[in-house]
């Protein structure tokens, strides 16, 4: 499981930590879910965030593996709540979209595009930690869209106060 933290002050982007919780250690799937939470506390507990963005659950042909990876956010999501730090979900096809410019872009192409974005030296060898990453920048990315949303919005309205009714 990845995770990827940044921080944004204005419109720049900095990277803070990323990485892969290893859990091929750890017998029986309840360890697993127990290792994620302890980790996601810790870096929670370390970094402080203002906000989580994960990747929303999507639909595999291995229904095992789809009820394996719902737990794992689940239990996520529950570290993030016992914080009391807002969750927001992106579709994988959103977060590749907002990072590429392509929902059906790869995790290759996904990883060399955080790497100019971020300006990570070196392509990491784990994805899974660089698709987290794509969620988080996917989720600045969003914030800012639903700003100038509303500024255009509101500049619309002082146009066009006739429209209020």
């Amino acid at each position: 499981m990845g995770y990827g933290i940044v921080i944004i002050r204005g419109q720049a982007m900095e990277l803070m930590q990323f990485g892969v919780i290893h859990l091929s250690k750890y017998e029986g799937h309840e360890l697993k879910l127990k290792k994620i939470f302890e980790r996601v506390i810790s870096l929670l507990d370390e970094y402080k965030p203002d906000e989580v963005a994960l990747e929303a659950p999507f639909f595999g042909k291995n229904v095992q593996s789809m009820l394996k990876l719902g737990r794992a956010q689940g239990v996520a999501m529950a570290a993030a709540l016992s914080r009391e730090i807002p969750i927001v979900e992106y579709a994988p096809k959103k977060v590749k979209q907002a990072v590429t410019g392509n929902g059906n872009a790869s995790k290759e192409q996904v990883a060399k595009m955080l790497m100019t974005l971020l300006k990570i030296r070196e392509l990491p060898k784990l994805l899974d930690a660089t698709d987290a990453l794509a969620v988080a920048l996917c989720h600045h990315f969003q914030k800012g869209m639903a700003k100038e949303t509303a500024k255009s919005w509101e500049s619309f309205l002082k146009q066009h106060p006739d429209r209020l009714r």
